[in-house]
């Protein structure tokens, strides 16, 4: 009786040292997404894509929404540690911004991958963007196209610009200009957004429109303020004088764009950007090797291709998966 307690003992004793283990790998993952501001639809399409895929995978992911404030961003930050997240995935405010961030999350050892706008310096797992001067070059080369089948091309375009203290701001003002530049065409003044209302797209857009009396296109760096600009080239009766263009979507372009209300849009793809920064996440806490740097086509959309773009437009850029 005694020999055979003893021998029970030997079997069983691998699985008393294995059940902690086994229920700490088992253990449910947490993420911390800080995202930017989530007042604006881009960012709220990436969480959707960015919890989608958490789903999938069995993470727990908490959204800090910064509010386009570097001081709540630096809180959020600070909570998710104290949270002991096992990885942060952020859209900063800024690239100066995210550097600060970035070495708060190395002290903690806590990895992080970088959703959009990157980075001035520090160490991360990823980051995930888009191809914002290719993208930005592309529908710079549509616009040419349209200014001079109107024989506007001795007119100029305004830009209505993210900040270009972000990396992507500077690209896709890089981009879009060099192509006006092969194309002969004069730029007609920037303006930087801070707020990002409605009300600064309709001053900007009144002051670009009267600043610059051949005006011939605004330029939105962006797209959910889109009617701040069409209010103001209503306003000032040049519809049929000045054409706007866009950078990213919302649902009522799939309309507009057929009917010529809107020029092109260069469309980045927020949904996949934040269903791929969780799956690199992912790799990474497996141990796997990932990119560093993952570049997303961005898609440039008129009237001549959306049809065939739809699908890839519904689910990727406008978050339509369901």
């Amino acid at each position: 009786m005694i020999y055979l307690r003893f021998f029970l003992l030997l079997c069983l004793f691998p699985l008393f040292l294995s059940t902690p283990l086994l229920a700490n790998e088992n253990q449910q993952k947490k993420l911390a997404y800080i995202v930017s501001d989530l007042s604006i639809p881009y960012w709220q399409i990436t969480q959707r894509g960015i919890l989608s895929q958490g789903m999938k995978l069995a993470y727990a992911i908490q959204t800090y929404n910064s509010s386009n404030s570097a001081k709540k961003e630096l809180e959020a930050v600070v909570q998710a540690i104290n949270d002991k997240v096992d990885g942060i995935i952020i859209s900063p405010t800024s690239s100066s911004a995210c550097a600060t961030v970035l070495k708060l999350a190395k002290e903690a050892n806590i990895p992080v991958v970088i959703c959009d706008i990157g980075t001035q310096e520090g160490e991360y797992v990823s980051y995930i963007s888009s191809d914002n001067k290719s993208g930005a070059y592309q529908i710079g080369k549509v616009l040419a196209d349209f200014l001079k089948n109107k024989v506007w091309q001795e007119g100029r375009v305004g830009i209505i610009a993210i900040p270009q203290k972000r990396i992507n701001g500077k690209e896709r003002t890089a981009g879009f200009m060099q192509a006006l530049e092969e194309a002969g065409i004069k730029g007609g003044g920037i303006k930087q957004q801070i707020t990002f209302s409605y009300e600064e797209t309709y001053e900007y857009a009144k002051e670009l429109i009267a600043n610059t009396p051949d005006l011939r296109a605004i330029w939105l760096q962006g797209s959910d303020k889109y009617k701040g600009a069409l209010q103001a080239i209503k306003e000032s009766k040049k519809q049929d004088e000045i054409a706007l263009l866009c950078f990213d979507a919302e649902p009522e372009f799939l309309e507009m764009i057929p009917r010529g209300e809107i020029v092109v849009v260069g469309m980045q793809q927020p949904f996949l950007m934040g269903e791929k920064s969780v799956q690199v996440m992912y790799e990474h806490l497996l141990g796997n090797k990932v990119e560093k740097n993952i570049q997303l086509p961005i898609l440039s959309v008129d009237a001549k291709v959306i049809e065939k773009l739809l699908p890839t437009i519904k689910r990727n850029v406008l978050g339509m998966d369901k």
